[in-house]
């Protein structure tokens, strides 16, 4: 909890790794050769040039050692939390075909079949609809992120970072709990809705967070949040294709809330300030800044002080970078949340149910792979990235329309495609937005450009919604 306290500091909002008291341990590679200096002659200048030469020696390997560890630690940290913070929203996307079915039976018995023969909610269609589109699940997954992200560049950095993770940890178990011991859909939706809040006041504040640490624990954080589509689509498919229940399922993934929490107090180290060095300052020294300013740049604490008018400047700077990735994010939950339940194969072993996991499990592996390739790729025109998934949602429209595609094998190629785009537009978008912005502006804006992928989620689900009601009336 010591960590905690001092990222949060004086000054609440902000960590105060760059204001923070000097400790004796800090001067330590300095202290004997000053007493050496005052105990020899005052007039010996060879003790004089011997001190000088310790001063400038480099740390000691101790000291080295723990920076090092330091610096793992906090990209270990990272990439937790940004397993844990997306785990729920995962889980209840993967689990949104079972609530808008309601297969569980009344009581929720802790064993039920995971392989129900398909049930026709739509006798008159051909594409075995339920009711109510997954897309209705996917509005309460992120409109109330929606809500939280464009609030939060006015006024979300007032309040310290320790309660905002406290709040988005309880929420987050409160979803599992609430939808695993439902008995209707209007409950499992609040419970959806309690996973958004969660997921969504996490991003915001975690990603305002990088601002304070090396920029490499970006890659780690985009990396766990990868890794958390995969996780949780792959465990809720296997637990529930193993024969345990929906209810006992979504109750063993309560250790997830508690490992955010545990990432976030015990093991992220107090920031320090920041020196980007080698590769990646020759990087950024390489790139046109989104804003220009003659003003030297400020630490990341003063970002709270930034007037309307420069938070307007920075957000114009970010549309280069913003207006692509919604359009990523609209075209992939389109497909997912739209024509998923749509594209039904009924020449296959696999149930509807079983085919609309799969479909999830196999775009959260194309995200994890392309969230965890920074080191190796990176990609700075990510409006090419825009433009492939845009037209990777035409083809699977007409598909939807005209089902000329002969195998689910190939939808499956092609989602794991999907998955790749969206997860290399999300990590190169703040990428680069870390590169091209300055000390001073950085957390406004990753704060700020933590919209980009919720408004392209919201618009998809606004408009998968009557879609899917037009297309389960064709027979």
């Amino acid at each position: 909890m010591g960590c905690a306290r001092a990222r949060d500091g004086a000054r609440d909002p902000h960590p105060p790794g760059q204001s923070q008291a000097w400790t004796l341990a800090d001067f330590e590679p300095f202290a004997g050769s000053e007493l050496d200096a005052m105990g020899g002659c005052a007039g010996s200048r060879r003790r004089l040039l011997d001190s000088e030469g310790e001063e400038t020696a480099p740390e000691p390997r101790p000291r080295l050692l723990d920076r090092q560890g330091a610096l793992w630690k906090n990209a270990m940290g990272f990439w937790l939390l940004g397993l844990c913070n997306n785990f729920s929203y995962v889980v209840m996307l993967s689990a949104a075909h079972d609530i808008l079915s309601h297969q569980r039976a009344s009581g929720n018995q802790s064993h039920v079949d995971p392989d129900p023969a398909p049930t026709t909610h739509n006798s008159s269609s051909r594409f075995d609809c339920n009711s109510v589109s997954t897309a209705a699940v996917l509005l309460a997954d992120i409109l109330p992120t929606l809500v939280i992200k464009l609030l939060a560049p006015l006024g979300l950095h007032l309040l310290p970072y320790s309660p905002r993770v406290l709040v988005s940890g309880i929420c987050s178990a409160g979803s599992f709990i609430l939808v695993a011991f439902s008995h209707s859909v209007g409950t499992s939706l609040c419970g959806v809705v309690l996973a958004s809040i969660s997921s969504g006041l996490g991003e915001v504040t975690f990603l305002s967070l990088t601002a304070f640490y090396p920029r490499a624990v970006i890659s780690w954080w985009s990396s766990g949040t990868g890794g958390a589509g995969l996780l949780g689509a792959l465990s809720y498919l296997g637990l529930t294709q193993a024969g345990l229940s929906p209810q006992h399922t979504l109750l063993s993934m309560l250790g997830i809330p508690a490992l955010l929490l545990a990432s976030y107090f015990f093991l992220l180290t107090s920031p320090e300030p920041q020196d980007p060095g080698g590769e990646e300052e020759a990087e950024t020294s390489a790139r046109q800044p989104l804003i220009n300013s003659e003003a030297p740049e400020a630490k990341p604490d003063s970002s709270s002080n930034l007037s309307l008018q420069e938070r307007w400047n920075v957000f114009k700077g970010l549309l280069w970078y913003i207006v692509p990735l919604v359009l990523v994010y609209f075209a992939e939950y389109f497909i997912n949340q739209g024509l998923f339940e749509l594209l039904f194969f009924r020449n296959t072993s696999l149930t509807h149910a079983q085919q609309y996991r799969w479909y999830q499990m196999l775009y959260q592996a194309g995200v994890f792979v392309s969230r965890s390739s920074l080191r190796c790729c990176r990609i700075r025109f990510t409006w090419v990235l825009a433009l492939l998934q845009c037209f990777n949602l035409a083809f699977l429209l007409v598909d939807v329309w005209l089902s000329f595609l002969p195998s689910i094998y190939l939808v499956f190629l092609i989602i794991l495609y999907e998955g790749l785009l969206g997860g290399a537009a999300y990590v190169n978008t703040f990428h680069n937005i870390a590169l091209e912005t300055s000390d001073e502006h950085r957390e406004f804006a990753m704060a700020a450009a933590c919209i980009s992928d919720t408004l392209g989620i919201s618009l998809s689900g606004l408009l998968a919604l009557p879609l899917h009601d037009f297309l389960c009336r064709l027979s």
